[in-house]
């Protein structure tokens, strides 16, 4: 025990010893001194040992430097909390862009219940009150004021940290809220965005959050792309003949880089002037953790294509909305 770790010391005497009682076999990790001082990590392990006469006597084992291993296990979980950090750079990063079209999008249903709120308090002070007419109207604040809601938990979950678990939903419906946190963007950069989306697909076992962040780097990027070009964004989804789901965003803006086109996805690289160059790199990862696998083609005339597949959920027989 003089070769124990310190620390370690105790982890021993807890692992060992009422195995020893029980007469049952152990395995416990601790760090051992090496004859040069540096400490190792091993896995030792024993099974009991007994004479001929059915006497104990002892155990037989073997201790294995997993020192190594430890490492490694130590540089995976560094690198997946780095991954983790910097898609939630990308998202934070994202919604910087987005400022002024969430501003919009809460605040037209917040004008929407001051006005009918104004409503409600009108029918109600009249001689004779209008109850009918107050409830509608009272109706209405709550209708917006929930719509308000959802928008303001839409942008709360990209800025979390972490992401939600997995669970079955609607594409549609994801790619129907992107669109309407892009749409003011769109509007101010005279971009429009055109939807095809396939009616009847089924749900999909996924994590919201990451396909909303997925979704949001693609549109953005077509935005980005076609600036200053008055250009039609396109995002289309439907069902595959190998049955998948399938989710195309086109544009027709300046098109992949010559030559690079296979870079666009490595973690850093950026054809713009501030950009990150993380989104398409944490897109893919997020498509290929799910399953599916994520590529752009250049168009036949100009723009560009992204497109990403998504396994169906075979227990998921339920379709989606139009």
């Amino acid at each position: 025990m003089e070769g124990v770790h310190p620390d370690d010391v105790q982890g021993c005497f807890d692992g060992f010893l009422p195995a020893f009682h029980a007469r049952k076999p152990f395995r416990m990790e601790y760090r051992l001194r090496r004859a040069d001082g540096e400490y190792r990590w091993l896995m030792e392990s024993g099974i009991p040992r007994y004479t001929g006469a059915g006497e104990f006597a002892g155990y037989i084992g073997s201790n294995i430097d997993i020192t190594d291993l430890k490492r490694a296990a130590a540089e995976r979980q560094r690198l997946h909390e780095l991954e983790a950090n910097l898609a939630h750079i990308n998202r934070v990063s994202m919604m910087g862009e987005l400022t002024a079209s969430l501003a919009h999008e809460i605040k037209q249903p917040i004008a929407a219940a001051l006005m009918d709120a104004k409503t409600c308090v009108r029918w109600l002070r009249r001689d004779a009150p209008d109850v009918a007419e107050g409830c509608e109207a009272a109706l209405r604040m709550i209708h917006d004021a929930t719509r308000a809601a959802e928008v303001i938990d839409r942008v709360r979950s990209l800025y979390n940290r972490e992401t939600s678990d997995r669970e079955l939903l609607d594409i549609n419906e994801i790619i129907r809220e992107m669109i309407i946190l892009l749409h003011d963007k769109a509007d101010r950069t005279s971009i429009s965005i055109r939807t095809e989306l396939a009616s009847g697909l089924p749900r999909i076992t996924a994590d919201r959050v990451q396909l909303q962040q997925v979704l949001m780097n693609l549109l953005l990027n077509g935005i980005e792309a076609m600036k200053g070009a008055n250009g039609e964004l396109t995002i289309t989804s439907k069902r595959t003949n190998d049955g998948q789901l399938l989710i195309s965003v086109s544009d027709s803006g300046i098109g992949l880089p010559i030559g690079e086109g296979d870079r666009i996805f490595e973690a850093f690289f950026t054809t713009k002037e501030q950009g990150t160059g993380m989104g398409l790199s944490i897109s893919r990862r997020i498509v290929e953790s799910h399953g599916g696998h994520l590529w752009a083609c250049a168009n036949t005339g100009s723009g560009a294509t992204f497109q990403f597949t998504l396994p169906i959920d075979r227990a998921a027989s339920s379709p989606s909305a139009a």
